[in-house]
């Protein structure tokens, strides 16, 4: 259902650029010659944020998810569409929560969109998703298993690779090296901008390590599905 919406609305997005219904304005907006930047989730906005730096004002940069919405509900809008498909760099999370997004990247109207999958970016480095006894199946699968009569095994990967700092020294040097390659006059200052917030975040990783090491207990308690597993 999810994917028929998307596609729904991609459809939508397509015939009213080519009956020209969209927005036209005489002469340039000032935001054209910015670098257009457009992001699933906050850590994904927060990190480039990070290697912009001082550079922010080049940019004109875009979360999709507003506050208290779940990525793994989350519908795209027309609007959000329409920005995907303009942008200059998009950044997502990538696994089943968003499948949505193959769709929308066919019908970019940038055609050099560049694109930052996190699940990509970790290849092998990311975790089967864990499945303990007694935790609920989600009700899609459970239809499904009801309705053939057998159970079919597929391997799902755990989504909440940003919940790791050492995750994120990854992900940022990817968007320097991204943003990079969109704006090489400013290069080096994103490079630069990327060595300075990997050192925090060794930093931070340590102080996790410490507080781990100097504990009298070292048991997690949680209910159903585990989100910190990068993390830990």
């Amino acid at each position: 259902m999810k994917k028929i919406i998307t596609l729904m609305l991609v459809a939508v997005l397509a015939v009213c650029a080519l009956s020209g219904c969209g927005t036209s304005k005489s002469g340039e907006d000032k935001n054209d010659k910015k670098i257009k930047i457009v992001t699933t989730i906050f850590p994904e906005y927060d990190w480039v944020m990070q290697i912009l730096g001082d550079k922010a004002d080049k940019a004109d940069v875009t979360m999709l998810l507003d506050k208290g919405v779940d990525l793994h509900s989350y519908q795209p809008s027309t609007a959000d569409i329409a920005k995907i498909s303009e942008a200059d760099v998009f950044i997502y999370v990538g696994g089943e929560s968003d499948e949505w997004v193959e769709d929308v990247l066919k019908q970019a109207k940038n055609k050099n969109l560049k694109v930052i999958n996190l699940m990509d970016v970790m290849g092998d480095k990311a975790k089967e998703e864990e499945v303990k006894e007694g935790m609920q199946p989600e009700e899609e699968e459970h239809a499904e298993e009801a309705k053939d009569g057998k159970e079919e095994e597929e391997v799902e990967y755990d989504e909440h690779v940003w919940l790791s700092l050492k995750n994120a020294k990854i992900f940022t040097k990817k968007i320097a090296d991204v943003l990079s390659e969109v704006d090489k006059a400013d290069a080096k200052t994103y490079q630069a901008n990327y060595e300075s917030y990997a050192k925090k975040l060794d930093d931070l990783d340590k102080k996790y390590a410490d507080a781990v090491a100097s504990a009298k207990n070292k048991t997690l308690v949680f209910g159903d599905r585990f989100p910190f597993r990068y993390l830990v």
